[in-house]
């Protein structure tokens, strides 16, 4: 017996819901089908609405029109940050089952409303933490609840931005200003809250918090400098410029035809260089990141106490070479430090020997977040067809964006502590 082909309606076509998602949704024809998309920009529009074939007549580039009628089985939900809430109440008043992209949102009394509409509504709702299905970080979860460290006392973790991401999303991009998105403890470590809560394994009871935006501004801005890269006399040796970033690194990584961050700048496909530099030249990734409209910090620290006992500490930073987490986790009977960015987890049992594990080996299905996007929509269908309950269910993404919201809280004022439930 053939099992059930799910349709799927995409909300927002940009790199998660086009390309992350929708070609892994196309990837699996077996599993799903995409039959409608919804974007307010026409060459994305367009250029998605070929790739994974759906009529014209399932193209829309207005929000009423397409929520006039539920379009699929699954309504993934990859907009900006300020749109999910608003979007995914109506995606379950209409009956879909939601695909739902991090964050949720920065407020609270949102936050909670969701949950209040499907309860109301009764639709299955996943969250993208999309980490949680990657296999290095459910391996050192599996390690945690099986005792191999004893109990788990503290968690050190810390999120290297690296100085390109940074400058690409939160000085020049989409995630660059709190009033139009989300606060960056958010934006950007929503991954790395849900993760410490997850491996706490209970609830977070306070939060404190501090960091500013250091670097990022026209006061570091150097001398006789462009406010546009590529009229900059740096634009060939400035480590942030466009040039440097986008078209040197496009080149030096074998110009691919399609790899993100470049096909963030660009509706063109294949890349070319000629689009890349003309994305530079005019629109808003070819900006001075000195002089940006930018207001996400570029470093915060951050500290936990959950309701069993363990603390964690979360320091986010912009200014690392490269970017991905270190993760070290402290128990009474051994330690285990997970690096991303040495493709290792090394677990260090007390009186015993030693063991590394590689990270690349146990993401064998590759696909980004170390084969995390990949474990999400394989867990969709696992949970639409009535297998599996959702790991990232809507109330436990909830609870880490409380501690967000908390942390939020803490730094604007100075870092005072925080009671993630009043």
């Amino acid at each position: 017996m053939s099992e059930k082909i799910f349709t799927v309606a995409i909300l927002g076509c940009g790199g998660r819901g086009g390309e992350s998602y929708g070609r892994l949704f196309a990837k699996m024809p077996e599993k799903f089908r995409i039959v409608s998309v919804c974007d307010y920009n026409s060459e994305k529009l367009k250029k998605y609405g070929k790739i994974f074939g759906v009529p014209e007549e399932m193209l829309f580039s207005d929000e009423k029109e397409f929520f006039a009628a539920k379009r699929a089985d699954v309504l993934t939900v990859t907009t900006m940050d300020a749109d999910h809430v608003r979007q995914a109440e109506e995606g379950l008043r209409l009956g879909y089952d939601l695909l739902l992209e991090k964050p949720i949102s920065d407020s609270r009394e949102e936050c909670l409303r969701l949950l209040e509409a499907q309860k109301k509504y009764g639709g299955k709702v996943l969250v993208c933490h999309v980490l949680r299905y990657a296999p290095a970080f459910r391996k050192v979860f599996d390690l945690i609840r099986e005792g191999t460290i004893g109990r788990l006392v503290a968690i050190q973790a810390v999120e290297q931005v690296a100085y390109w991401h940074q400058a690409h999303s939160y000085v020049r991009g989409n995630w660059r200003r709190t009033e139009d998105t989300t606060p960056m403890i958010l934006a950007k470590c929503c991954h790395d809250l849900d993760l410490l809560q997850w491996y706490a394994g209970a609830r977070c009871e306070s939060v404190s918090s501090v960091g500013d935006l250091t670097f990022f501004n026209e006061k570091n801005a150097p001398e006789n400098t462009a406010a546009r890269c590529m009229e900059c006399r740096l634009r060939d040796s400035c480590p942030y410029s466009a040039k440097v970033l986008y078209v040197d690194r496009w080149k030096k990584a074998g110009s691919p035809e399609n790899e993100w961050p470049y096909n963030v700048l660009t509706t063109a496909l294949p890349l070319t260089e000629e689009a890349i530099r003309g994305a530079i030249g005019k629109g808003p990734y070819g900006r001075c990141v000195f002089r940006c409209d930018n207001d996400a910090v570029d470093h915060q620290l951050t500290q936990m106490t959950f309701a069993n006992g363990v603390k964690a500490t979360l320091t986010m930073t912009a200014f690392t070479a490269e970017g991905g987490r270190i993760m070290k986790f402290c128990g009474t009977l051994g330690e285990i430090v997970l690096n991303e960015t040495e493709d290792k987890i090394d677990v260090k049992p007390f009186g015993k020997a030693p063991e590394c594990l590689r990270i690349g080996v146990l993401a064998e299905s590759g696909y980004a977040h170390g084969g995390g996007d990949y474990g999400l929509i394989s867990e969709l269908y696992e949970v639409l067809s009535g297998r599996a309950k959702p790991e990232t269910s809507l109330e436990a993404s909830v609870e880490s964006h409380l501690m967000g919201l908390a942390a939020e809280e803490s730094l604007l004022q100075g870092g005072a502590l925080i009671r993630v439930h009043a």
